[in-house]
């Protein structure tokens, strides 16, 4: 594959459902240890609506498509989680704007415009025990392996494993936000459910290219 097509985008997009889906109970389950246990619900329910209105679209543009994603998650869910993976394709969407096929160059601004999508909306920062943990590496991992001319599976492979790594430094993090603070003594050695829900974004990417 020597570009991404609209067919390989729809490909991701419906691997991501699949995923948040396949998944639901386990993040519900994590989530219930300081949350309200619903990120299943929220992510399942919310991957679902983006891959059905990108499947159902005519539009060529692939800018335009992923911002029409993003805007359809954060309005299905509009919690804060629904709301964060919503900002990440509208960013994601207007940094690739009349883009009708993206190089292995976009799928790294891709991945860097999701993560950015999410930090500007969410206002937090890497090491404070959020998404962002997974995200970022992925976004840093999937630039370098771009600019060393890998293809878009060693991208998504690689951005994958940054994420896992990701995922498990969150283990010793101290959270900053939500009602994980109150929680935080027994969450010494648990991963950050919502680095967790980055790691199965880039599964999901990884799988599809």
């Amino acid at each position: 594959m020597s570009v991404m097509n609209k067919e390989a985008v729809l490909k991701f997009l419906n691997q991501a459902s699949a995923v948040m889906t396949e998944n639901k109970e386990y993040l519900i389950e994590l989530d219930a240890h300081c949350g309200d246990g619903d990120l299943g619900l929220t992510m399942s329910k919310g991957f679902a609506a983006g891959a059905k209105v990108a499947n159902a679209s005519a539009e060529t543009d692939l800018g335009k498509l992923l911002f029409l994603v993003g805007s359809d998650i954060a309005k299905e869910v509009p919690s804060t989680m629904g709301t964060l993976m919503g900002s990440g394709f509208i960013k994601a969407g207007k940094a690739l704007r009349g883009k009708t096929e993206l190089t292995t160059a976009d799928l790294a601004t891709f991945c860097e415009a999701y993560y950015q999508g999410l930090q500007e909306r969410g206002k937090a920062n890497p090491g404070e025990r959020t998404i962002l943990d997974s995200l970022k590496p992925a976004a840093d991992a999937a630039r370098a392996a771009a600019d060393a001319g890998d293809d878009f599976s060693a991208i998504a492979k690689k951005a994958y494993a940054a994420s896992l790594q990701g995922v498990e430094a969150t283990k010793n993090m101290v959270p900053v936000y939500g009602k994980a603070v109150v929680h935080r003594a027994k969450l010494v050695g648990v991963p950050d459910q919502g680095a967790i829900v980055g790691s199965l974004f880039y599964k999901a990417m990884s799988e599809a290219l």
